[in-house]
Parts: structure tokens; C-alpha cells; sequence
């Protein structure tokens, strides 16, 4: 999630994916979402990795269950590691690092943190399907 002034990425929480459509209804009720950032997984190639169909799938789930909510798609690569080293520097423990929430957490918000400053630049973001 974003601060008011969109500057700022923050953590919210981890959803499981079966229980997460059902809680973004409800977190809508409370607050006002006006769009969604989905990394989109992709090798260094740019083709797709075993990731990316999941990840177009959920796109549509989100569309047909949000249909008047924009879904914009920002590259994700590196994010993982990126999040590893930071979460390393932060001088987190072994423990907590291994608990892949707190990655998807970081990474998480390196990606909506990537669409926020693109969106602000003027920068191409994926595209929004």
C-alpha cells in the first residue's frame, strides 16, 4: 500500500493466494484501492518463467472481480534477492530471513515502490492489461 500522496511503499500483510481475493473485498470496504501492481516474472531474456501464468491468471481474477480497478503489471526481476540483502543489511536473523513471507513482504513493496517512482518519471511501466 501507498501513503496518501503515493510517495511511499509500505507493507500490509501476506494473504495466502486462496484466501486473498476475499480479503481485498474486504479491505476495499475500508479503504479505497485505486489500483493494483503485480509483478510480473520474467527471465533475463524477457520470456516468460513458470511464474508468469499464475501471475496473468491472477491478473484476470482481479479484473473480473475488480473490473473498475486498473491492474498495472511492473517488472519483477531481482526483486527476491534484492529483498534478501536488504532484509541482510537491515541486520534481520537467519530465522527471519528464511520465513518467506518477509521476503514477499520486501519484495512486495520494491515493486510498488519501482511503479510509484515510473508512474511519477513518466518511465513505461509493463503494461496494464
Amino acid at each position: 500500500m501507498t501513503d496518501p500522496l503515493r510517495i511511499f511503499a509500505t507493507a500490509l500483510c501476506t494473504i495466502h493466494s486462496a484466501k486473498l481475493i476475499a480479503f481485498l473485498k474486504e479491505y476495499h470496504t475500508q479503504e479505497q484501492i485505486e489500483g493494483f501492481v503485480l509483478g510480473m516474472p520474467k527471465r533475463l531474456d524477457n520470456t516468460d518463467t513458470n511464474n508468469t501464468k499464475h501471475v496473468n491468471i491472477f491478473n484476470k481474477l482481479l479484473t473480473k472481480n475488480f473490473p473498475d480497478i486498473p491492474v498495472y503489471l511492473v517488472d519483477e526481476r531481482f526483486t527476491s534477492s534484492i529483498a534478501l540483502d536488504t532484509l541482510i543489511l537491515a541486520g534481520t536473523t537467519k530465522k527471519f530471513r528464511r520465513e518467506k513471507s518477509n521476503i514477499d513482504k520486501v519484495s512486495a513493496v520494491l515493486i510498488l515502490q519501482t511503479y510509484l517512482e515510473r508512474s511519477v518519471s513518466g518511465a513505461p511501466i509493463l503494461a496494464n492489461l
